[in-house]
């Protein structure tokens, strides 16, 4: 139960989408790239392995609050960031979304943020529905090694992406 028990812990720290990238700490935050407006980060309850989060600096809850080069960058980091899973997890395939407002599931509803989440074939299973747990193969820094050093390799070999 510490897991579920955490989650109402970390949503009283405040913004985590002002308050990580401010932190000082990348891989305590779970910061795994820093865009020029926007970043990547590894969400810390996450649906599968390598589930991130892609979020502006800037403290905006809506979509048309988004500057135009809030908006291009979260778009080249979200490619960016699935040419590293693809590199790095090798899923099968992607969601990729955000959850506008409260009323649209948005968990922060304030700070807009686009999920990328990995999957594969059969990723669902019973233990949510019977334990109501989730079984995770890795630890969360573990992924954020793995990922900061599979977006940094990407990066290397593209000179011309995000």
């Amino acid at each position: 139960m510490r897991y579920v028990s955490n989650v109402e812990d970390y949503r009283k720290e405040g913004c985590i989408f002002c308050d990580k990238p401010a932190s000082g700490d990348d891989a305590e935050a779970l910061i795994v790239h820093r865009g020029r407006t926007c970043f990547i980060m590894l969400n810390a309850f996450p649906y599968n392995t390598g589930h991130l989060m892609i979020s502006p600096y800037r403290h905006v809850g809506e979509l048309e609050e988004l500057r135009s080069e809030e908006y291009c960058e979260m778009m080249e980091l979200a490619v960016l960031a699935s040419r590293a899973i693809q590199a790095e997890v090798h899923s099968q395939g992607m969601n990729l979304g955000m959850n506008l407002g409260k009323a649209g599931g948005a968990g922060i509803a304030d700070h807009l943020h686009m999920h990328l989440v990995p999957r594969w074939d059969g990723d669902t299973n019973f233990m949510p529905v019977i334990a109501e747990v989730k079984v995770m193969p890795e630890t969360l820094p573990q992924t954020h090694s793995r990922l900061s050093a599979a977006i940094r390799r990407v990066l290397e070999g593209d000179a011309g992406g995000a």
